[in-house]
C-alpha cells in the first residue's frame, strides 16, 4: 500500500494578460505573484524563467523580480539546468489548509481500514467550486487504474465522490453543473442533466453513490459522505475498484461504516444513523 501525503495543490487562475503588448498591465503585485506560481502544474513541475513569463504574461524583467522573492521566501526553488521548482515553504502552507492535511490525518485509520477490506484505491475528496480537489488517496499493485492524484481535480458529475459532493453542494452550484455542459467520458458518463437530478436525488436518499465506468471503462466507483459536528457534508469517501469485480451493492457496507467512522472522529452525532431499509 502507498500514502499519497501531498496537501492539496494550490490553484489560481490567470488571466493570460501580458504587459509585453504595450499595455498597462492593471494586476497587482499580489497577483502578478499568484500568477507566477499558478504557472506550474503536474505536467510542469520544472519551469524556466522564460516559461514563467510566458505563461504568466509578465515582463521577464518583472518575472525575474518576482522569483527571486519566491526563491529568498522558499516558494520555488532552483532545480538543474536554471529551472525552477515549488519550494518546501510553500508546500508548508498548503498543508495548513483545515481541509487539506488535518482532514486527512483524522480520515486517514479509517481510509486504511477500508483498504485493508478491499486493496482497491481508497479515495478522500473535498468540493471547491465545481470541481473535486483529493486530498488522499492509497492504492495497491493490483487495484484498478485511476485518472486522480492528491491534490488534482476533477468534474463533479462523473466520479463517485463528486456525485456524493454535488448532490449534498448549494442548489446554485447544482443548478450550475445541472446547466452543462457535462463532459463525457466513457458512453457511461451521465451528460444527460434529467438524468443527473434524478441520480442526485437517489444519493441524497440512499447515502451511496455508484459511479459505474464513468470516467475509465474498467472502474466502479462507491462514495459515502464525510459529515462535521454540524451534520454539514464537508467531504466524501470512495473506494475504486475493477468493475467486473465486485458489486456496488457489496462494497457499500463498507464506505457507509468508513465514511461514518470519520464523521465520528469529527464530532458528527449522528454518524451511527443510517438511511431507514439499508444494512450496516
Amino acid at each position: 500500500m502507498t500514502h499519497a501525503t501531498l496537501p492539496v495543490a494550490l490553484w489560481f487562475p490567470m488571466n493570460g494578460r501580458n504587459s509585453r503588448a504595450g499595455r498597462a498591465d492593471p494586476r497587482s503585485l499580489s497577483t502578478k505573484t499568484l500568477d507566477v506560481l499558478a504557472a506550474f502544474s503536474t505536467t510542469r513541475g520544472r519551469l524556466t524563467l522564460s516559461d514563467l513569463s510566458r505563461l504568466s504574461g509578465l515582463s521577464l524583467t518583472t518575472t525575474h523580480r518576482i522569483v527571486n522573492d519566491l526563491v529568498g521566501w522558499g516558494a520555488l526553488e532552483r532545480s538543474g539546468r536554471g529551472g525552477y521548482q515549488v519550494g518546501l515553504r510553500l508546500w508548508e502552507i498548503a498543508s495548513l489548509a483545515p481541509r487539506g492535511l488535518p482532514l486527512r490525518e483524522v480520515a486517514l485509520p479509517a481510509m486504511e481500514d477500508l483498504y485493508e477490506a478491499t486493496h482497491e484505491n481508497v479515495q478522500l475528496a473535498v468540493r471547491e467550486g465545481l470541481e473535486v480537489v483529493y486530498v488522499e488517496r492509497l492504492t495497491g499493485r493490483g487495484a484498478v487504474r485511476v485518472l486522480t492524484r492528491v491534490g488534482g481535480r476533477f468534474a463533479l458529475h462523473s466520479t463517485g465522490v463528486g456525485l456524493v459532493l454535488l448532490a449534498h453542494a448549494p442548489d446554485d452550484v447544482q443548478e450550475e453543473v445541472l446547466a452543462g455542459p457535462l463532459r463525457r467520458w466513457t458512453e457511461w458518463t451521465i451528460t444527460d442533466p434529467v438524468v443527473l437530478r434524478a441520480t442526485l436525488a437517489e444519493i441524497r436518499r440512499t447515502g451511496v453513490a455508484v459511479s459505474d465506468r464513468q470516467v475509465t471503462d474498467d472502474a466502479l466507483s462507491v462514495a459515502s459522505p464525510v459529515r462535521d459536528r454540524s451534520d454539514s457534508v464537508i467531504a466524501a469517501l470512495s473506494v475504486v475498484m475493477h468493475a467486473d469485480a465486485t458489486p456496488a451493492a457489496a462494497a457499500a457496507p463498507a464506505v457507509r461504516a468508513a465514511s461514518r467512522s470519520i464523521s465520528r472522529a469529527l464530532g458528527h452525532a449522528g454518524a451511527q444513523a443510517r438511511p431507514p431499509g439499508l444494512p450496516a
